[in-house]
């Protein structure tokens, strides 16, 4: 991986600065994904082209109790989840398809934030924000202190054990770099994964929910919104229920949001103790 910009220059500024600063330089557009879960059909087509293209070991073949879903969960290894969500009525603990309900699907994956709460904190400059306007941990610069693990409001993060690193979805950068789509996008055969530039992703997802709000009651769309806690995401949904019921945090907000006046207060506290301190030198003195 490369560095684009003066990371020094730019751990001094605030996300939405640092991100101007950064397409500014660059003059790309900024590529993401758009994901319509009224399309899936939890192939898992993406998982695998993921672990494939990106040489992540297997999840293995262990019951989660979710389902079909036997990878659980985003992590190091997994920068793809395709996630299960049986809405049946039940009876006696059993789930009865042939009572009035239905399966959701979604695959999910790193948000790509416009504020990224990760990259505000990381200590060694290991989480730049590309010429894409992709959000990308480079693993021979991450000395692996978890740090972006906790600033991540969706989980997204998590420890490569094999090799003592921090990984998650690159937005297969390779290949952008190349003038190929993601791995992901490439391989899902109903195009639930749409890749392109965010701002036309935008205007899609919101055509598309137009198309499907008459027949699906409570759809609704995820971080396309650049008002919310994370100034909208790089990856956006159409979602068929709220997004607690897929696992997603329903307003989520980056820590780091309001590290500059958690900065500026501290200053002012600390301004305030040290007056103190000289105040209290000086009085004692006078005795």
């Amino acid at each position: 991986m490369t560095t684009f910009i003066d990371l020094t220059r730019l751990r001094a500024l605030t996300s939405a600065e640092a991100e101007a600063a950064t397409y500014g330089a660059q003059q790309q557009e900024r590529m993401g994904f758009f994901t319509d879960t009224t399309l899936c059909i939890g192939c898992k087509a993406c998982e695998v082209a993921c672990k494939e293209w990106n040489e992540l070991p297997q999840d293995g073949y262990n019951f989660t109790g979710m389902s079909y879903d036997n990878t659980g969960e985003l992590g190091g290894y997994t920068w793809r989840h395709v996630a299960f969500i049986e809405q049946f009525d039940r009876t006696d603990g059993q789930a009865h398809p042939e009572r009035k309900g239905r399966w959701l699907m979604e695959s999910d994956v790193c948000k790509h934030c416009t504020h990224a709460g990760c990259l505000d904190v990381c200590p060694t400059g290991a989480i730049i924000r590309t010429e894409f306007g992709t959000v990308v941990i480079q693993e021979d610069v991450c000395n692996g202190c978890g740090y972006c693990v906790v600033a991540c409001p969706f989980g997204v993060i998590s420890e490569q054990t094999h090799e003592g690193t921090m990984g998650k979805c690159t937005l297969c950068y390779d290949r952008l770099k190349a003038g190929e789509e993601p791995a992901c996008a490439k391989a899902c055969p109903t195009e639930s994964i749409q890749f392109g530039p965010v701002d036309e992703l935008r205007e899609r997802a919101g055509r598309r929910l137009k198309a499907v709000e008459q027949r699906f009651d409570g759809a609704q769309l995820y971080l396309t919104n650049k008002q919310d806690g994370i100034g909208g995401g790089g990856s956006m949904w159409l979602l068929l229920d709220k997004p607690e019921v897929y696992g997603l945090p329903p307003d989520p907000i980056v820590p780091t949001k309001y590290l500059p006046q958690m900065w500026q207060a501290a200053s002012i506290a600390m301004g305030m103790l040290a007056g103190a301190v000289i105040f209290a030198t000086v009085a004692g003195a006078r005795r």
